[in-house]
C-alpha cells in the first residue's frame, strides 16, 4: 500500500507541476471548497449506507487531498476550514481599514509640515513618495503571501502618487486639468494588474471613469469639472467598461471581470436613474417632461436586458443589479403615481404586493434554469 501511495504521489506531483503555473488563488480555494464539501458528504452517504468506501480507498482519497491541499497552501493563501474563511474576511476588512487610515495619516502629514520646507525639499519629497511606496509595495509583495499587506503598500503608494501629482500642480501653478483622473488611473490600474489588488481596481476604474465623463463633457462645449451636470456624460465609460470586461482576458486576475461588470452597470443604471427623475439635466433639447419619461422606459429596458443577460452568462452581480434598479424604477414610478394620490397604508400594501409579485417572476426564472440544467 506504501508502495502505491509513494507512486501516487509522484504522478500528483509531477501534475502539480504542471497545472500550477496555470492556478489562480480563487481557482486553489474553489478546490479546498469543493474538497471540504466532498468529505462532509461522504459522511453522509456511508451513514445512510448509500456507499461505503473500503478503507484503501478511503486511504487513497485523504492521501491525495491531503498532498493536494499542502500544495496549495504553499503556493497560495487558501482557507482549509470554515473557520478560516471566517477569520480571512476579518483579515480583509482590517486591511482595508488600515490601509484607509494609513493613507489619510499620510494625507494629513503632508499637510501639517508642508509649508515647513523648502521648495526643492517639496519636489524631491514629492518625487521619492511614490517611488519609495512603489518600491516597497513590490518589496512586500514578493514576501506577503496572503496579500493583506501588499493591499495596504499598495493603497498607500496610490495615496502618496494623487498627492504627487496634487501638489505639483499647485507648486508650479499649473491649471486643473481631467488628464490628473487618468494618470491616477493608469498608476491604480498598474499596482492592481501587478499585485492581483481588486480594491486598486475599483479605484482605477473610478479615475478612469471620471476621466471619460469629464472628457466626454468637454467634447459637449462644457467646463471638465462640470461633467457632473450632465449625465449621459458617464454612458461612454459604462460602455468601454463592458467590452473590457467581455473582451480582455481576466483569466489569471480573480474578480476583476466581476468588478468590470459592476461598474459598467453602475455606470449605466444611476445616470440613467438621474436622468429618469430630472429631463433637464439631458443633452437633448426637448420637453423635459418627455426626456424623463424615455428615460424611465430605458431604465425598465435596461434592467430586463441586464438580467436577461446576467442569467444567460451566469453573471450573479449583473443580475443582482439588474433587478435591484429594476424595483428601484418600479417604486420611483409608483411613488409618482399614487404617493399623492393614496393612502400611506395603501400606497405600502401595493408596494408589498410588487414585491411578492417579484419574488414570484424569480423563484419561476429559477425554476426555469434549474431544469435547463438537468
Amino acid at each position: 500500500m506504501a508502495s502505491s501511495f509513494r507512486a501516487t504521489d509522484q504522478a500528483f506531483a509531477s501534475e502539480m507541476d504542471v497545472s500550477m503555473t496555470a492556478l489562480t488563488q480563487t481557482d486553489a480555494q474553489q478546490r479546498a471548497d469543493d474538497i471540504r464539501v466532498f468529505k462532509q458528504e461522504l459522511e453522509r452517504l456511508e451513514q445512510s449506507g448509500v456507499l461505503t468506501l473500503s478503507e484503501e480507498q478511503r486511504d487513497a482519497v485523504a492521501y491525495h487531498h491531503r498532498d493536494l491541499l499542502d500544495n496549495y497552501a504553499r503556493s497560495f493563501d487558501i482557507d482549509r476550514t470554515t473557520a478560516s474563511r471566517q477569520l480571512s474576511i476579518g483579515m480583509r476588512a482590517a486591511s482595508f481599514l488600515g490601509a484607509l487610515a494609513l493613507a489619510a495619516s499620510i494625507f494629513f502629514l503632508f499637510y501639517k509640515f508642508w509649508g515647513m520646507l523648502s521648495t526643492p525639499v517639496q519636489i524631491t519629497t514629492l518625487v521619492l513618495a511614490p517611488l519609495g511606496t512603489f518600491l516597497g509595495t513590490m518589496w512586500i509583495q514578493s514576501n506577503d503571501s496572503t496579500g493583506y499587506f501588499t493591499k495596504l503598500a499598495a493603497l498607500v503608494a496610490f495615496a502618496c502618487f494623487v498627492l504627487d501629482i496634487t501638489m505639483l500642480g499647485q507648486i508650479f501653478n499649473i491649471t486643473s486639468s481631467d488628464n490628473a483622473l487618468l494618470v491616477w488611473a493608469a498608476f491604480a490600474l498598474l499596482l492592481a494588474y501587478t499585485c492581483k489588488l481588486r480594491l486598486l481596481l475599483a479605484a482605477g476604474i473610478l479615475c478612469l471613469v471620471g476621466f471619460i465623463a469629464a472628457r466626454t463633457g468637454t467634447w459637449g462645449g462644457m467646463y471638465w469639472l462640470d461633467f457632473g451636470e450632465r449625465p449621459e456624460n458617464f454612458f461612454p465609460a459604462a460602455i468601454l467598461l463592458f467590452l473590457a470586461a467581455v473582451f480582455v482576458p481576466h483569466r489569471n486576475f480573480s474578480g476583476f471581470a466581476v468588478i468590470y461588470r459592476v461598474f459598467s452597470s453602475l455606470t449605466l443604471f444611476l445616470p440613467v436613474l438621474v436622468l429618469a427623475n430630472w429631463g433637464d439635466g439631458s443633452y437633448f433639447e426637448t420637453d423635459p417632461v418627455f426626456i424623463k419619461h424615455c428615460y424611465q422606459v430605458a431604465g425598465f429596458l435596461f434592467s430586463i436586458g441586464a438580467i436577461w443577460l446576467g442569467v444567460r452568462n451566469y453573471w450573479s452581480e449583473v443580475v443582482n443589479t439588474g433587478i435591484t434598479f429594476f424595483v428601484i424604477f418600479l417604486y420611483t414610478k409608483f411613488y409618482d403615481w399614487w404617493w399623492a394620490s393614496m393612502p400611506k397604508y395603501l400606497f405600502f400594501f401595493v408596494l408589498a404586493l410588487t414585491a411578492v409579485l417579484v419574488l414570484v417572476v424569480l423563484k419561476r426564472l429559477r425554476t426555469m434554469q434549474s431544469e435547463e440544467a438537468k
